[in-house]
């Protein structure tokens, strides 16, 4: 897993509350079994039509928002089914940090798997993102993890938290299999004495 330290990046709106997994990879396309490609599939009953052309009205559609890599949302972002296909399609898509006021516990538990940042701010530090987005064209924060601050080229300057053990995963790059990894050592002297063993 890619470690995450400092990003700086143009911010995505998505303005909706309860954005859920359903909408975010809806479930005609959990079918494939490999972690990538699900990034083509994002949001997209809202990215297209019904016929599948793109739907301009979308804001993420918009050409200022290409090559976004930070996504902002409403409360309770990541609602619904536990599907790990939702943010395996953010990250495929191309964001690595997801801000919100608030989040579904496992797809935020999820986002820390799969290298991604989730930030929780107030709904009045987010709708003043959410201001700045709109007023910028191209408009780009910093997030650096490793100081657990946001930054803009306007004066901005939040501070966030974030549970400590979650902070190292992104920021040494580590998932579940990563951190049992690093005890490799330990595991194989364990797996040489049990064959000892049993073959005495």
């Amino acid at each position: 897993m890619e470690a995450f330290n400092k990003l700086t990046g143009i911010v995505g709106p998505v303005d909706r509350v309860n954005v859920d997994t359903d909408a975010i990879i809806p479930k005609q396309f959990l079918k494939r079994i490999e972690r990538t490609g699900f990034g083509q599939f994002l949001f997209y009953e809202w990215r297209f039509d019904t016929e599948g052309n793109i739907n301009p009205d979308f804001e993420l559609n918009k050409p200022r928002y290409e090559g976004a890599s930070i996504l902002i949302s409403r409360v309770n972002f990541g609602c619904g089914s536990s599907r790990e296909h939702a943010p395996w399609a953010i990250l495929d898509y191309g964001f690595r940090c997801v801000i919100a006021p608030s989040f579904a516990d496992i797809f935020y538990n999820n986002c820390f798997k799969n290298g991604i940042l989730p930030i929780k701010l107030s709904e009045e530090q987010v709708e003043d993102l959410f201001q700045r987005t709109a007023a910028h064209e191209g408009y780009q924060l910093t997030v650096d993890l490793e100081n657990k601050t946001i930054t803009d080229q306007y004066g901005l300057h939040i501070s966030f938290d974030l549970d400590e053990h979650r902070r190292q995963f992104l920021l040494q790059g580590l998932d579940d299999i990563g951190l049992t990894l690093q005890h490799e050592h330990l595991i194989s002297a364990y797996e040489a004495k049990r064959a000892s063993n049993s073959i005495a």
